[in-house]
């Protein structure tokens, strides 16, 4: 017997699977909190340079002296959004003689901020600013990277050692590693613990999302597959709050690290995964887990049942060159790979520029966060009605357009339409995050079976490079100035989506057809109609 026939008998999606899902999707939670971080941590707030002369110089005005001073010392800026220049400042030489004084502009080597949206920022803290101001985005780049080497290294140990001691290998780094970076006393060590957290946070959400699925029915896997991520969205809410309470950045780091420490204490409460188990050939070890699950389920489990043959234990998966031994192959996955790249790029790059959208950062990222709710309702409504190609290029399209058509709001408005600008953003967040759940139905269903796992896999490490550009694109505005900086990296988000959204009609539809199995099932699916419907069987990936 196939485990999927075990689980059958047992319940696809019986009492004791709700539990295990439920203590699955917990993390998630702290996942999003991590992932998003450092938009926060390392947002760059309002500054300029500090007058030397004056001994308790702040950001904002003091006095009409204060001003005074100010208008001397520190010239206009270039930037019409912008009163002062963030980097330069006059500097007086004298010659010894006091009638020819004269002044230059200057670099300025220390600076003050703006403390009404953060008291404390990682970037205020070490003045990553002016000349080292790209620091921040190599810095977010170290950690999705550290996403990538996780999804791999973690992937290929908890195929090796199982789900459950990967899965708490990852959670021990992740405490030790968050609660370290809380302290971090320079730029170095920030980055390298941010790698491990990035490695070490994203390689236990790929565990959690395996073991989820793994113990679920087919028939539920699709449900299993998003609604985790809604818990994602929880942790974005979560950060929004304790960002808008607490403002500093060391703090908000604590906050975050904290429950992370509940998840130790997964060792009692997570069980093996009687799939890994099955396959490693220790079948004693999974029946003590399957009777476990009869007993919670309240189901009677057949000894005939439990018996595994050499061949349920056979590996038919293929390998991920297979993906590129056909020209009609080679193309379709080409698109998803482009599709998943750009829907990680936007997705996250979009949060990244709330700052520079004008009006409250927390309202926009609030904003940003919480319409994930109606784009994860959209997916799982529309997704059996309207089919995954439509839908995806529906989200894709629409969301790209919306962030294209910033251009008009920023650069021929002023203030009174940062709304609008906003709102438009929000679509292209809903467009992005709507677009994440499909292609991850979309793609497990046109990969075939025996690739669908590399397929997956792969597609998830295209994605982290998308995550790795969205930090450089959403900081170009700052390189550019200007209004058209302001909305230069929504341009990009925007143009790149429509070209995505559209190349994804190239690609067969999945609804209700047979999926293919072989290789040459894939080389032939969509080619010739095929009116046969059949029950799909989902990835084990995820998208974040």
């Amino acid at each position: 017997m196939k485990f999927d026939d075990i689980l059958y008998h047992l319940g696809e999606f019986g009492r004791y699977q709700k539990r295990l899902y439920l203590l699955l999707c917990l993390p998630a939670i702290s996942v999003a909190c991590f992932m998003m971080g450092l938009v926060l941590i390392m947002e760059s707030p309002k500054h300029r340079c500090k007058i030397l002369s004056y001994p308790n110089d702040t950001y904002e005005i003091q006095s009409s002296y204060h001003q005074d001073l100010i208008n001397l010392t520190i010239p206009k800026s270039d930037d019409e959004t912008l009163d002062y220049s963030q980097c330069y400042m006059y500097v007086r030489n004298d010659a010894g003689n006091s009638n020819s004084a004269n002044f230059t502009k200057e670099k300025c080597t220390e600076w003050v901020y703006e403390t009404s949206v953060f008291k404390s920022t990682f970037t205020s803290k070490m003045n990553l600013v002016c000349d080292d101001a790209l620091l921040t985005s190599h810095a977010k780049m170290i950690f999705y990277f550290g996403v990538l080497v996780g999804d791999l290294g973690f992937g290929v140990l908890s195929d090796i050692i199982g789900r459950k001691k990967g899965l708490y290998l990852a959670f021990v780094i992740l405490v030790a590693a968050a609660f370290g970076v809380c302290w971090a006393p320079e730029y170095i060590s920030f980055v390298v613990l941010e790698f491990i957290i990035g490695a070490a946070n994203h390689g236990a959400f790929m565990i959690c999302c395996v073991l989820g699925l793994e113990m679920v029915g087919p028939s539920k896997r699709v449900w299993a597959g998003i609604v985790i991520h809604v818990f994602f969205t929880i942790g974005l809410l979560y950060l929004a709050g304790v960002g808008y309470l607490l403002r500093d950045w060391q703090y908000i780091s604590i906050a975050v690290a904290a429950p992370c420490a509940l998840y130790l204490s997964y060792w009692w409460f997570v069980p093996e995964s009687p799939r890994w188990l099955i396959s490693q050939g220790r079948q004693s070890d999974a029946d003590i887990i399957i009777r476990k699950v009869a007993k919670v389920n309240k189901v009677n489990i057949d000894d005939k049942l439990l018996k595994v043959t050499k061949e349920d234990t056979q590996s038919t998966e293929g390998r991920i060159w297979h993906l590129f031994s056909h020209r009609v192959l080679l193309i379709r996955t080409l698109i998803l790979y482009f599709n998943w790249a750009v829907v990680s790029m936007m997705y996250y790059g979009v949060t990244m520029h709330a700052g520079n959208m004008g009006g409250d950062f927390y309202l926009n990222f609030f904003l940003l966060a919480v319409v994930e709710f109606p784009a994860s309702a959209l997916s799982v409504f529309l997704l059996d009605k309207i089919g995954r190609k439509k839908l995806h290029c529906a989200f894709m399209v629409v969301g790209g357009l919306a962030c294209l058509s910033t251009i008009f709001s920023v650069l021929f408005g002023d203030e009174s339409l940062q709304p609008i600008t906003l709102t438009l953003a929000i679509i292209g967040k809903i467009g992005s995050s709507g677009a994440f759940g499909v292609v991850y139905v979309f793609s497990a269903e046109l990969f075939p079976t025996v690739v669908r796992n590399a397929g997956m896999g792969s597609s998830s490490c295209i994605a982290r490079i998308g995550g790795m550009l969205a930090p450089y694109v959403a900081s170009s505005g700052d390189l550019v100035g200007g209004k058209f900086g302001q909305a230069l990296p929504l341009v990009i988000f925007g143009a790149t989506s429509v070209a995505a959204g559209l190349l994804c009609l190239l690609l067969p539809e999945t609804l209700n057809k047979t999926l293919p199995e072989t290789i040459e099932d894939g080389v032939k699916f969509g080619r010739s109609k095929d009116p046969q419907k059949t029950e799909y069987d989902v990835s084990k990936s995820t998208k974040l």
